[in-house]
């Protein structure tokens, strides 16, 4: 199944709005947005399907105006089942200036036989702030499926002002990869990781606050690096889904994502 997304939001007065969407089967947007005047648009990314299927191709494009800001919810996790060939995914960000986008999905499960890629892609302009993040479980680990899944592909890359300024690339085949050696995960089965990028925030003091947060995490190691403009990138390794979920929802909070926007010329 080949199924598109595409959203589009604009900023009127000091709320973003969603312009415009269009969506095939299985996806559905939700506005769950509660305070209709807030700044920031909360939408929820819906599935009819129980998740992603072999030959599964899914292309997603969401576009902020200038001034907007946007914060994407997943419904669940997201299930990629037993494969013959392949699953693919590929989202495309653009971020026009003085915009600011958070997604933390929820983990990805891949069950045994999955090959799944997914790329993204995320453009901004000046002044853009983001919150980007990922996890990735060794499968149904209750159900004994533990790295059962033949491969995992994910490419993320960030550009400012088109400039290539980050690049993940993370493969996991575990037939041909030790996972337990030493560089890998080294008897961890889950992982996270969060990309956080904003033009004037304290990097230094959010280092310290997110450090001092984490430490108080029990059964996980982590990582904390800066990024090569303004931010932060995240590294946790753990063995609970959900655990790392709710670090990186956590951590979302103790980073500012807001921006000092000028009213528009038509603002009331």
């Amino acid at each position: 199944m080949i199924a598109t997304l595409h959203i589009q939001t604009a900023r009127r007065e000091n709320s973003t709005y969603l312009k415009n969407t269009y969506c095939t089967v299985p996806f559905k947007i939700a506005n769950i947005t509660e305070d209709k005047k807030a700044n920031q648009l909360h939408l929820m990314l819906m599935s009819s399907s129980p998740g992603i299927l072999d030959g599964d191709q899914y292309q997603l494009k969401i576009e902020l105006e200038e001034g907007c800001s946007l914060q994407l919810h997943t419904q669940s996790y997201q299930r990629l089942f037993n494969m013959k060939q392949r699953a693919s995914q590929l989202l495309e960000l653009h971020l026009s200036a003085h915009s600011s986008f958070c997604f933390l999905p929820h983990p990805s499960v891949p069950h045994a036989q999955s090959v799944f890629k997914c790329i993204n892609k995320i453009y901004l302009e000046d002044n853009c702030s983001l919150v980007f993040g990922e996890i990735l479980t060794c499968g149904r680990k209750l159900n004994g499926e533990v790295f059962l899944f033949s491969k995992y592909h994910s490419i993320t890359e960030v550009f400012l002002n088109n400039k290539l300024i980050i690049k993940e690339n993370l493969l996991i085949e575990p037939a041909t990869i030790n996972l337990n050696a030493i560089g890998q995960l080294e008897g961890f089965t889950h992982q996270a990781s969060l990309i956080y990028l904003h033009p004037t925030a304290a990097i230094k003091l959010l280092n310290e606050a997110v450090n001092d947060y984490l430490l108080k995490q029990t059964g996980i190691v982590f990582g904390i690096t800066g990024a090569p403009a303004n931010g932060l990138i995240i590294r946790i390794l753990g063995q609970k889904a959900e655990q790392l979920h709710s670090c990186l929802k956590t951590i979302a909070t103790l980073l500012p994502q807001n921006l000092h926007l000028k009213p528009f010329a038509n603002a009331v």
